[in-house]
């Protein structure tokens, strides 16, 4: 079967190949999975250069995300069947035409569901709900401030946020990117700066914002923390920026702020299968109901690998393999 394989770390575009690789059939509590979508994330790309949190043993096929058909369930696995839609689950290679990997949270999709979406289902919403649920017992009516609002992660906080009776503040880098997040239902939009808490401050009537999503770095990092009230936590997930993120001391020392780091890879490691599975289907109806919608580039074929990597380093919307087009 086809897959796009590194053997070296370098830049993606450079360094994918197409190759024929062997099959593997499903062990116990396993299936073999047809792929139909998988959405390229700066993640990915981060991994093949080899600058991400895990560096896969080489040569190996990447992708850490997707959606396809059950072909074969292994021993022991009841809960699925051949023809079943499910998500590809997390870390297991995606960027192939069939892969395996284990079923125990896996549940069937529905087929009416758009099948992109549904692809892009496994990393960001996941990312922004437990952001928002695991680091700061905020209640409803209260304020979250997130930077990168029009990033995959940044569109699924506005939903999820606004489905359990949270308000966001959405910054953004550019001015064209406000209308985006005031059209994905954003309560209030901005774009940063180094005046960034006294525009906070105004429009949101002096709210003691507890909980800010950070994901850029550098000079962002210092502008959302003066956003925020005495005490809070940043929760850092990304570095966009490429650069270290500036955290001003006296925001730590006299105003008690934290800052925390999240990496989804972890919490799947150590959660059991139930609560995986519960937090899906917790997830499902906002994807299938358009809350969360992560806008598409363009999809590839599998022998389009180096310019899809290329296309996806730079577009401003999501680039996706469909292994099986033709």
């Amino acid at each position: 079967m086809k897959a796009i394989q590194i053997s070296e770390f370098g830049t993606p575009w450079e360094m994918a190949k197409v190759v024929d690789v062997p099959e593997r059939e499903p062990g116990p509590g396993e299936v073999a999975i047809a792929v139909e979508a998988a959405p390229i994330n700066p993640s990915d790309l981060l991994m093949m250069r080899g600058f991400y949190g895990v560096r896969p043993a080489l040569p190996a096929v990447f992708g850490t995300e997707g959606v396809g058909r059950v072909t074969t369930v292994g021993e022991g696995v009841e809960h699925l069947k051949p023809g079943d839609r499910v998500l590809v689950p997390y870390e297991t290679a995606a960027y192939a035409e069939r892969t395996v990997g284990p079923a125990a949270w896996l549940f069937p999709l529905p087929d009416d569901a758009d099948v992109l979406q549904l692809a892009m289902l496994g990393v960001n919403p996941p990312t922004a709900y437990l952001m928002l649920k695991e680091y700061v017992a905020l209640q409803p009516g209260e304020w979250v401030i997130q930077n990168a609002a029009n990033s995959g992660v940044g569109r699924a906080v506005i939903a999820i946020a606004k489905s359990i009776g949270l308000k966001s503040v959405n910054v953004v880098r550019r001015e064209e990117a406000l209308q985006d997040i005031e059209a994905a239902g954003g309560d209030i939009a901005l774009v940063d700066g180094p005046d960034l808490g006294r525009r906070v401050v105004a429009a949101t009537g002096k709210a003691k914002i507890r909980l800010g999503l950070e994901a850029v770095g550098g000079a962002a990092t210092s502008s959302l923390m003066s956003a925020l009230a005495p005490g809070a936590t940043v929760v850092n997930y990304a570095r966009l920026s490429a650069q270290p993120a500036h955290a001003p001391q006296p925001n730590i020392i006299f105003r008690d702020q934290s800052i925390r780091g999240f990496w989804l890879a972890p919490w799947f490691r150590r959660t059991k299968p139930e609560r995986i599975a519960s937090m899906y289907r917790e997830l499902l109806p906002l994807l299938t109901s358009g809350a969360i919608r992560a806008p598409v580039e363009r999809t590839f074929g599998l022998d389009g690998a180096a310019e899809a990597l290329s296309l996806a380093a730079r577009a401003k919307a999501k680039v996706l393999f469909m292994p099986r087009a033709a």
